[in-house]
């Protein structure tokens, strides 16, 4: 396993669309095992593989809480099967956005289907911060990043912000 690089906003690579995986591989779990370990060490809740500049079909995520033990998820070619009409605000942050947060509106609930880390094919309801967390990561899925769902003018912020955090990382 490998921690790996997460590409930031505005990196063109987050706007690719990914690509549906074929089979669930000894290459994919593996891939998969990567991203978890990315996602802990940053420490995040949720990462899809574009995120590391990989455009697949493939998301973790672990939404324990610290004290409890983990527990990874993983998602491979998720779909959205249906939502709830019901919507509510959630404040959103995103490794690919560090230090950014803002609120976004989002099903209640949906229904989801996807392959997990076997390759098996799962159909359930996800709610709560469930359905927040596999939505937003779905989004990456499509190229969208949670500034997307903002206004222009704090879409622009949060860039700018960013790309500033970064110099100032790289300057030491």
């Amino acid at each position: 396993m490998a921690i790996r690089p997460i590409l930031t906003v505005p990196n063109p690579i987050l706007k690719q669309v990914s690509k549906p995986v074929k089979e669930v591989t000894d290459e994919t779990r593996a891939l998969m095992d990567d991203m978890l370990e990315t996602m802990y060490a940053a420490p995040g809740i949720g990462l899809a593989a574009v995120q590391i500049g990989v455009p697949l079909n493939v998301i973790v995520m672990d939404l324990a809480r610290e004290e409890e033990d983990p527990k990874p998820k993983y998602f491979v070619n998720p779909e959205i099967l249906e939502v709830d009409e019901d919507f509510v605000p959630y404040e959103e942050g995103c490794l690919s956005v560090p230090d950014v947060f803002d609120t976004v509106d989002r099903p209640k609930r949906c229904q989801i289907t996807y392959l997990d880390y076997n390759g098996e094919r799962v159909t359930e309801w996800a709610e709560g911060l469930y359905a927040v967390c596999i939505q937003h990561e779905m989004d990456h899925l499509k190229g969208i990043v949670f500034l997307d769902h903002l206004s222009r003018l704090k879409r622009a912020r949060a860039i700018k912000k960013v790309q500033k955090n970064e110099k100032l990382k790289a300057a030491g």
